[in-house]
């Protein structure tokens, strides 16, 4: 493994190590990873509980409680990507390090994507459990729909937990100063879930899903342009 490193170019090379660095660290503390799946579960609890037993309602807006649910836990996860640097004064000597910050964002950012798209997955089932709903368009489009989502998500999330990475209140910074950014994003997200779920007469899943790859190739280039100066600051 470590020769096929030494093959990829230096920047790619260092983007695998450091996403490898973050997963191996999210594997050890798995027991994070199944409490935010039961806080993510418990999200979809609240919602289906305040509704009340509306079933139709329930499956109208099934996509939208998912990606609020996301949302929400996205919070946490985040905010946990460069704690562990911080707390061990390990951010300093990587970014002192000849490790490019694009590639510690894009490491970082593609670790957080992954974890995303494990939890959206995960409480996919008991989504469509509580909401009794069911998948009325194709499974694959669904993981194309949870890929672009988390990773539109995790692109400037990464960011600004880097930006908040020193602060003493960032559990509060961070949601203030992401959610009003990822609207777009997430307004995307739900309405191509909702259409998957509920049907989709008009075909409109594909161009929904052109907008998200749009939003993600926005916030994807830009984010890791200005990376470098948010981790220097």
């Amino acid at each position: 493994m470590s020769g096929a490193h030494h093959r990829l170019p230096g920047a790619l090379r260092q983007v695998v190590l450091v996403l490898k660095k973050d997963l191996l660290i999210e594997w050890r503390a798995r027991a994070r990873g199944f409490a935010l799946a039961s806080f993510a579960v418990t999200v979809l609890l609240l919602f289906s509980f305040a509704v009340g037993p509306n079933t139709e309602v329930l499956r109208t807006h099934a996509g939208a409680y998912l990606w609020l649910a996301v949302l929400l836990s996205s919070t946490l996860l985040l905010g946990q990507s460069f704690q562990i640097e911080v707390e061990a004064g390990a951010l300093e000597g990587l970014v002192l390090a000849p490790v490019e910050p694009a590639a510690l964002f894009y490491g970082k950012a593609l670790s957080n994507t992954l974890q995303l798209i494990g939890l959206a997955l995960v409480i996919t089932i008991p989504m469509l459990a509580l909401f009794d709903a069911g998948l009325a368009g194709s499974p694959a489009w669904y993981l194309v729909v949870v890929v672009l989502g988390t990773a539109g998500v995790s692109a400037p999330g990464t960011l600004y937990a880097g930006l908040t990475a020193r602060l003493d209140n960032r559990q509060l910074l961070l949601p203030l100063l992401l959610f009003p950014l990822l609207v777009p994003c997430l307004l995307a997200a739900v309405k191509a879930t909702t259409l998957l779920l509920t049907g989709d007469a008009m075909n409109q899943v594909p161009s929904w899903l052109k907008l998200l790859a749009a939003f993600n190739a926005l916030y994807w280039s830009v984010c890791g342009a200005l990376f470098p100066r948010v981790i220097d600051a």
